[in-house]
């Protein structure tokens, strides 16, 4: 009988500690444009190899090259722009917000604008989101976006239009396609799956656009949501952001070591796509490939946004305990708001003074909508919504229990 060695488990080695690198080696850099484009019509095993490279459209020198490079026109690519630029503005000023205990909670998406922002620009009216909470750019990028009711819900006042029922980066917006977040990893997949068959059934065009990290890609719900997502050919886009980091651990024990996220799909019969997220242009083609394949009764794709997440997981976490201080400075796809600028001066369609007076423009809309909500409340001046809500709403006739419960709070 021959010997072997004793089954030893293996565990990805951590990574990111103060003290060692981040490794980025996974991450190949194809130049940009040298992606080949698949057929609308192509079979999910036709894009095997789009699962293990990169997608990219604008090269070092900010021009659009390549089979990828969209047709957009240019006030549109300055509208992209500045939807980056307004949540950009937003979340740094939300952030000071909660240290000033206007809030409880809050959760940037610092360095990952142009995912939201893009895919927003390449979505219909009709079309719904189910995202996570690194996603308030699809709301942000929107022309009838209403900042008030976007800052009163994370103040939880009395102009919170969720009154105060979810945590404060967790907004629903009916109006703008914005499914309630859930704070359970991945059920947005399935969620999205059972939302797209359902319009299928109904014979209408709209999509289903899901949203999860790539940590949550290890749970059950991505797995079962996958499967129904191949079985019905639904329409929908199943988004997963992978911006290198979870709460404290890199994306390696996700899975993402040896393969790639987006190779869960083709693994599972889905189209599948891996794109350099933080390349505007490069996100809204990539966008628009699957939502076109989506309305053609094509199926589903799987798409994985390779960016980084720039910040902290929420203002409840410190990076600097877990991953060293130049990670974000050695991540090689850069800022994506400084490449579509730079792309943008290139077309001679944009000038830094033009930039500089956006940005400030921007940061007073949001200033002034701050202001406003302010005037309902917030947690600094306990000026909250009534604890009784909470008994409203649930039952049409309250059950006797609830009834004790709301007396003996004394409300």
């Amino acid at each position: 009988m021959p010997s072997h060695a004793p089954l030893r488990l293996h565990v990805p080695e951590p990574t990111g500690r103060p003290g060692h690198d981040t490794d980025f080696s996974y991450l190949p850099l194809s130049k940009a444009g040298a992606v080949r484009r698949p057929p609308i019509d192509a079979q999910p095993t036709q894009t095997a190899d789009l699962a293990f490279t990169l997608i990219r459209v604008l090269d070092e020198a900010g021009q659009a090259v390549g089979p990828w490079a969209p047709q957009m026109d240019v006030a549109l690519k300055i509208r992209g722009l500045r939807a980056m630029l307004r949540t950009r503005a937003f979340d740094a000023r939300m952030l000071i917000a909660q240290r000033q205990k206007k809030m409880s909670f809050y959760m940037q998406c610092l360095g990952e604008e142009a995912i939201a922002c893009a895919h927003a620009l390449a979505l219909s009216d009709g079309d719904m989101c189910f995202p996570t909470y690194r996603q308030q750019g699809l709301l942000l990028a929107r022309e009838d976006v209403n900042l008030v009711e976007m800052i009163c819900q994370l103040y939880s006042n009395q102009r919170d239009p969720l009154k105060g029922r979810q945590l404060p980066v967790m907004y629903s917006s009916k109006k703008q396609g914005f499914f309630s977040i859930s704070g359970n990893l991945a059920t947005q997949v399935i969620q999205a799956v059972g939302w797209a068959m359902a319009s299928a059934i109904k014979g209408d065009t709209k999509v289903a656009s899901s949203w999860i990290g790539d940590g949550a890609t290890a749970e059950a719900d991505f797995h079962t949501g996958v499967t129904f997502a191949h079985v019905y050919r639904a329409p929908v886009i199943l988004n997963v952001v992978n911006n290198q980091w979870a709460i404290s651990t890199f994306q390696a024990i996700a899975g993402g070591e040896g393969t790639t996220f987006a190779a869960r799909g083709v693994g599972s019969g889905i189209a599948s796509l891996r794109v350099d997220g933080n390349d505007f242009l490069a996100v809204y083609a990539a966008s628009q490939w699957a939502l076109e394949r989506a309305r053609s009764n094509l199926g589903p794709t799987l798409i994985e946004w390779v960016t980084y997440r720039a910040g902290p997981h929420s203002t409840s976490d410190d990076p600097t305990k877990y991953r060293p201080a130049n990670d974000a400075a050695r991540f090689p796809l850069g800022d994506p708001i400084a490449r579509l600028k730079q792309h943008l001066i290139a077309l001679g369609a944009w000038s830094d003074a033009e930039h500089e007076a956006a940005q400030k423009e921007l940061e007073l809309e949001v200033a002034t909508a701050q202001k406003e909500a302010e005037q309902y409340g917030s947690m600094a001046d306990g000026h909250m919504r009534s604890p009784a809500e909470m008994f409203e709403g649930v039952y049409k006739d309250m059950p006797e229990h609830l009834r004790r419960q709301r007396q003996e709070l004394g409300i």
